[in-house]
């Protein structure tokens, strides 16, 4: 039985991510400057901002490896502030890195196997065969065939293309059934007819869930993001729709310029 919630949970707040007020700093630098953000359920965000603009930490924040200099971060109404990364998770909560985070010496069915096994109720079982796990089994092969790894079933992780070690991790982060999944520039390193084919593949995976994904491919944002969230020196400049961000003079000013126009001609093509 499943441990977190189920794909359209929110709170009594109605929102399936909620952030009220919230900074971080170190030492004397106030990286977040007091975000406000609320994120419905099922809706897909891309974060965007310049370098240093504060993205990173912000997911930090959320998904609880930093704790937050003050302000609140509220999961389907519950607040997380102070909960461990792995906490997080089993409310509901999951994310993937810029720096691929798989086990390199596990194939990619064991690799999935191993991110469903505590949503199914395993936990910290030492005395079970895992090939005897018929419903773990299942799900794994299910993940599989969702992200089109099921003819690399038996490949070590480490031999796997950029690409599908990509694929794979967002297998693994949508493994534990988290309502809410975070992706930290997932298409970062690829070609273009790789980024056009995850683009569908994550839109895929994370149906009826609530996606949060920093992305600086313009081509990936307006092709994904039912809003943006356009984040400058710590703080949300605007959070809009697609239309409504590229047409917004403050952000052309602050980050996207007259680009945004040439690189969404160029996504089409």
């Amino acid at each position: 039985m499943s441990t977190t919630n189920s794909p359209t949970t929110a709170g009594t707040s109605g929102y399936a991510l909620e952030l009220k007020d919230l900074r971080k700093s170190f030492g004397k630098t106030e990286i977040i400057r007091g975000i406000n953000l609320a994120v419905s359920p099922g809706e897909r965000v891309a974060i965007i901002g310049p370098n240093g603009a504060g993205k990173s930490t912000l997911f930090n924040l959320i998904s609880g490896r930093f704790e937050p200099s003050s302000g609140d971060v509220l999961l389907n109404g519950t607040r997380i502030n102070g909960l461990k990364p792995f906490e997080i998770n089993r409310l509901g909560l999951s994310r993937s890195f810029q720096i691929t985070n798989i086990f390199p010496k596990l194939s990619v069915f064991e690799n999935l196997r191993c991110s469903v096994l505590w949503s199914l109720g395993y936990k910290y079982t030492f005395f079970k065969f895992l090939s005897g796990l018929d419903d773990a089994n299942a799900r794994a092969q299910e993940l599989m065939e969702m992200i089109h790894l099921d003819k690399k079933r038996d490949v070590l992780a480490v031999n796997l293309t950029y690409a599908e070690q990509r694929a794979l991790e967002i297998g693994i982060t949508i493994g534990g059934g988290a309502n809410v999944v975070l992706l930290d520039e997932p298409t970062a390193g690829m070609s273009k007819s790789e980024t056009s084919r995850f683009i569908t593949l994550i839109k895929d995976v994370t149906v009826g869930k609530t996606l949060l994904t920093v992305e600086h491919d313009m081509g990936v944002v307006f092709g994904l993001a039912d809003k943006i969230a356009v984040v400058v020196y710590g703080e949300v400049l605007a959070f809009d729709t697609p239309d409504a961000v590229r047409a917004n003079a403050r952000v052309q000013e602050a980050y996207l310029g007259s680009s945004v126009a040439d690189q969404q001609a160029g996504a089409a093509h």
